[in-house]
């Protein structure tokens, strides 16, 4: 898809904007009253999530008068005003804590309406567009976001316990850990198609040989660390880890991943060894499922436990390119890696400036994708990135040999 040309990109679009619609819808079921504000649940609500999908695609395509230009348009071009005045208030590229002034957030009936109406304008002005590379540059641009957003979506109805009844997803027989040798990589992505700005450039990277797992970590190898008190053991933490261990306890306790009700009882029992609220109901995990709403700092734990360690960004996506064949799976859980996000050599934003640049430093990264994310999402060069202690999406991890 970051190949797509008009006709593809045109079915995807409407694709995705099915797919908010669907969740949005969900997310209606179960709210009796006006959506809840942000402030009132901590997070951006179903509704800002959803609508800035659709203004995000206004914002950059219709409005924007130099999308010709493509990734080389300036991060602040010359915007025609959107067809809701007040699009830049409810839908704003920050998320809001509490959205300003007297005007609220619309509802999911004006929601609807207006995702539809964006949706038109931009199949519209996509049938006039030429197929290349920068005329089409911001149309793949808000069709990654709104897969993003989708599956931010999801995340929340998880947050939330709404009940989305999707399938369960089905882990295949774990495998023993590969050794992949050592190799000069390029890593980071090449021009030509869409690239995200975190994954320019490719450069090339010397990786040593390295042995990793051929699977993330799965829910009876976590009961282990969990029964061995390794939420109770310091050594085992990274000092800032440790640190946010405790302001978790002081919170009611921290004794496995977000969601997790019981954990390390019955793990020789066919039922399973987790008891994991999923959307909104209590489920016994089986034990050779995969570890998820796992935070960046229960990972390191794990890993030290272990004797193992995470690995870094470069290991991960050159595994995932040479590895598959001899049984590398990937695009169950995120993975967190060893990595903080830094820019490549040769790193330039792209218009959308506030996509990494604000995260660099800062945030860990992690590879690979979720069952929640849509398929043409799944690359094996793309870059996630979250802070350590975020541990709402469907994150997991693997390891390497030390």
């Amino acid at each position: 898809m970051r190949q797509a040309g008009r006709d593809g990109l045109s079915l995807a679009l409407i694709d995705a904007r099915n797919h908010t619609l669907r969740l949005l819808a969900a997310h209606e079921a179960t709210v009796t009253q006006a959506p809840p504000a942000p402030a009132a649940t901590g997070h951006a609500p179903a509704v800002w999530l959803a609508g800035h999908a659709g203004w995000f695609a206004e914002y950059w395509i219709a409005r924007n008068t130099l999308r010709a230009q493509g990734s080389a348009c300036p991060h602040q071009p010359p915007r025609l005003a959107s067809i809701e005045p007040h699009a830049d208030i409810w839908w704003a590229q920050h998320e809001p804590s509490q959205v300003p002034g007297p005007v609220g957030l619309p509802g999911f009936a004006a929601t609807r309406a207006w995702l539809l109406e964006t949706l038109e304008t931009t199949l519209e002005l996509l049938e006039k567009t030429p197929d290349n590379d920068d005329a089409l540059y911001f149309y793949r641009l808000a069709l990654f976001h709104e897969d993003q957003l989708g599956e931010r979506l999801v995340t929340l109805a998880q947050t939330l316990g709404v009940p989305l009844g999707l399938p369960e997803t089905q882990t295949a027989a774990a495998r023993d850990p590969l050794v992949v040798p050592a190799a000069r990589w390029s890593l980071g992505s090449a021009p030509g198609g869409f690239v995200f700005d975190n994954e320019k450039w490719a450069h090339a990277v010397a990786v040593p040989e390295f042995e990793i797992d051929a699977q993330p970590v799965s829910w009876s190898q976590y009961i282990e660390f969990v029964d061995d008190g390794g939420y109770d053991r310091h050594e085992l933490w990274h000092a800032d880890g440790w640190a946010w261990l405790q302001a978790q306890d002081a919170t009611g306790g921290r004794r496995g991943p977000r969601h997790v009700d019981q954990i390390g009882v019955a793990r020789f029992g066919g039922a399973g060894a987790v008891l994991q609220m999923r959307f909104g109901q209590p489920v016994r995990v089986a034990g050779h499922h995969l570890v998820t709403h796992c935070s960046w700092w229960e990972a390191d734990a794990w890993c030290r436990w272990a004797g193992r360690r995470l690995p870094d960004e470069a290991e991960w996506e050159l595994a995932a390119h040479v590895a598959v064949r001899r049984g590398f799976r990937w695009g169950e859980v995120h993975e967190w890696t060893a990595s903080r996000l830094q820019p490549y050599p040769g790193f330039s934003p792209n218009p959308w400036a506030d996509y990494s640049m604000p995260h660099f430093g800062r945030a860990r990264v992690q590879r690979g994708a979720s069952w929640a994310t849509r398929s043409r999402m799944k690359h094996p060069k793309f870059r996630g990135f979250s802070l350590a202690g975020d541990d709402e999406g469907f994150y997991g991890f693997r390891s390497c040999a030390i």
